[in-house]
């Protein structure tokens, strides 16, 4: 028997219609939040603004997908420039390469022996550049072997939904699909058991999502002064230049 093929059209292009709308995905959200950190003492001595990271690790067994934009450039990059890492925290999803460049006029040595990703990029000169390449979870505490003052942290998530608080203590995480998630939270001067206590199962809708406000009590242990690479105290005579001053 002949097919009508207006009718076969019709047909087939209803079929995809349906087929795309059951493949559509569901409205992202934007999850929001306000953030108060009490701090220990008033004031800092590195000047340093508060900052609270927040990521939403899904609690459904969909594989996490990939950051819009991973791979592409410009990468992140922990500047070291007046014996400074700029910016302090960085946050990257797993399988991300985070770049060092040296924009001082001298040696850097950037290393990091925690569970992030331990590393020692070695000593290298002013006008290069340096890269790490970030392929598991965890807190990543990145120093310089030479100048003991530089300190750094990249915060490795197994998500693309994350924020940095700004320094009102508002987060923003867009384009959060809905689904549910376990809400985790990290501030560098707080007890892990403290930030322990925060971390949460939510649920995102499609409509926006708000995380209320947050409390954060900073702990009032005294920081410890970290080692060099080898374990070691720092020596400042390592190098005689003039350039590495004390400090």
């Amino acid at each position: 028997m002949p097919v009508n093929c207006r009718k076969g059209t019709v047909l087939f292009a209803s079929l995809g219609l349906f087929s795309v709308m059951l493949a559509a995905p569901a409205k992202a959200a934007q999850v929001t939040g306000r953030v108060n950190v009490i701090r220990a003492k008033r004031g800092r001595a590195d000047g340093r603004d508060v900052s609270v990271v927040f990521w939403l690790s899904p609690l459904s067994e969909q594989p996490s997908p990939r950051h819009e934009g991973q791979g592409q450039t410009p990468r992140p990059q922990l500047v070291q420039k007046n014996k400074v890492f700029t910016p302090h925290i960085v946050v990257v999803q797993v399988g991300t390469q985070v770049d060092f460049p040296n924009r001082d006029p001298f040696f850097h040595n950037v290393f990091s022996l925690f569970n992030g990703k331990r590393f020692d990029l070695g000593l290298y000169e002013a006008g290069s550049t340096r890269g790490v390449r970030f392929d598991r979870p965890g807190i990543c505490y990145i120093f310089c072997n030479i100048h003991p003052q530089m300190s750094a942290v990249v915060v490795v998530v197994d998500t693309p939904y994350f924020a940095i608080s700004n320094p009102e203590g508002e987060v923003s995480i867009p384009r959060v699909p809905p689904d549910r998630y376990q809400l985790n939270v990290w501030e560098e001067r707080c007890a892990p058991k403290d930030l322990e206590a925060l971390s949460r199962p939510i649920t995102v809708g499609e409509n926006a999502t708000s995380l209320g406000n947050i409390n954060l009590r900073e702990s009032g242990e005294p920081a410890v002064a970290h080692l060099n690479k080898y374990g070691k105290p720092y020596d400042p005579d390592v190098f005689p230049s003039p350039i590495y001053v004390k400090p």
